[in-house]
C-alpha cells in the first residue's frame, strides 16, 4: 500500500495507470481516502515526527517558489456576483468640477 502511494505520488501518473504489482487501483486510492478521513494519516505522521525528535534527526526547511503559487481568480479579486459598478463621472483638471 505505501509502495502504491509512493509510486503514485513520485511519478504523478495516473490512478488508472498505477502497475499490476500494486493491485487494483480503485483499492489502493479507497484505502488512501479512508486513512485520510479516520485520521491514520495524520497518527502516522505524529508517530514519524516523533520518533525523529527523539533520536533528534527532525531539522525543517520550508521553501515556497513564487512562480509555482497560483491564486485562484476569485482569490485575486474578480467580481463575485452582480454587474459590475457603474464607473464614476471623470472631469478634466484644468477646471472646476461640474456638478
Amino acid at each position: 500500500m505505501i509502495d502504491a502511494l509512493a509510486f503514485k505520488f513520485q511519478t504523478g501518473t495516473q490512478w488508472v495507470h498505477l502497475p499490476e504489482k500494486y493491485g487494483n487501483w480503485r483499492g489502493v486510492y479507497n484505502r488512501l481516502r479512508m486513512w485520510a478521513v479516520d485520521g491514520t494519516w495524520e497518527r502516522v505522521f505524529t508517530a514519524l515526527v516523533a520518533q525523529a525528535d527523539a533520536d533528534e534527526d527532525v531539522s525543517w526547511a520550508v521553501s515556497v517558489d513564487s512562480t509555482i503559487v497560483r491564486a485562484h481568480q476569485h482569490a485575486a479579486g474578480a467580481r463575485k456576483k452582480g454587474p459590475r459598478p457603474a464607473s464614476r463621472k471623470t472631469t478634466p483638471s484644468a477646471g472646476p468640477a461640474a456638478d
